[in-house]
């Protein structure tokens, strides 16, 4: 069986207190969007003592017991029982880019389980399967545009999806931000204007009011990562932000865009919305 799991941008990301377990309470909206792994799975066989996965694409040095696809297949096994699996994954997703790619691959693995070996897991139990692995993984189960609060996994779909048509381009300097990284320079704070009422307004009103807390720390980091921000504005972007913790800074159009070759060089991904 084959799946293709799905990267997310950030539409605003606010990050609204930390919490007494150490993680932090958010408001964004994860939007999907075209940039896939590809995630197969078969049965290893009687005798087979062991998952096993193959990684192409990126990320091929990740060592696979710390892959959250294998992750997620323990976690899994811990409940439920089925057959050992050997498992190809092409990642046309980079890590480390705030799209979310990981966390998709480890979401999607625990769909395809449960549907190819009759598991009868609920949305909900599958949700809270995945929030073990990842404060966004719940998010891919059901993978449709929607608001995040708590640690991301409280979430309430969208009455519509707010940018179908529009076009999409990803570009992504090649740089790896940590995330804890982020969130231990980031700084808390109560905002007044709900995030999904603002959300409600045209997308070319967006710059001055959605923006995402984790940008002053990376772009102060990484002057690459802001640079990009401001070329996809000096190209038309209706609206253009760093995805969730970066490095990715994606633009939204009303058409495809003539982009500088200082944006081109980095582009991962163009295409409309849904």
């Amino acid at each position: 069986m084959v799946v293709f799991p799905v990267a997310k941008i950030n539409i605003g990301l606010r990050v609204t207190g930390k919490r007494d377990d150490g993680f932090h309470n958010i408001e964004t909206i994860f939007y999907p969007i075209g940039l896939c792994d590809a995630l197969e799975s078969v049965s290893a066989g009687e005798g087979s003592a062991e998952d096993t996965l193959t990684v192409t694409g990126h990320d091929t040095e990740v060592p696979s017991s710390e892959n959250l696809v294998i992750k997620a297949i323990k976690r899994l096994r811990e409940s439920c029982s089925f057959p050992y699996l050997i498992i190809h994954l092409h990642k046309a997703i980079p890590s480390g880019a705030g799209l979310g790619g990981g966390s998709s691959d480890a979401a999607f693995i625990l769909k395809l389980v449960n549907k190819a070996y009759g598991l009868k897991l609920s949305k909900d139990d599958l949700k809270k399967q995945a929030l073990t692995i990842g404060s966004d993984c719940p998010f891919f189960i059901d993978s449709i545009p929607a608001l995040g609060r708590g640690r991301g996994e409280m979430l309430t779909p969208l009455a519509s999806n707010i940018l179908s048509g529009l076009r999409v381009v990803l570009a992504n300097p090649k740089i790896r931000i940590s995330t804890r990284e982020v969130y231990e320079n980031c700084r808390p704070a109560q905002r007044g204007n709900d995030l999904l009422e603002l959300a409600r307004l045209p997308v070319s009103e967006w710059r001055e009011s959605i923006t995402n807390d984790f940008e002053e720390y990376v772009f102060g980091r990484h002057p690459v990562v802001a640079q990009l921000k401001e070329l996809f504005y000096a190209s038309g972007a209706l609206y253009s932000s760093m995805s969730g913790s970066g490095s990715t800074v994606y633009g939204i159009f009303r058409e495809e865009p003539v982009l500088p070759e200082e944006i081109r060089k980095f582009v991962i991904y163009s295409g409309y919305l849904q």
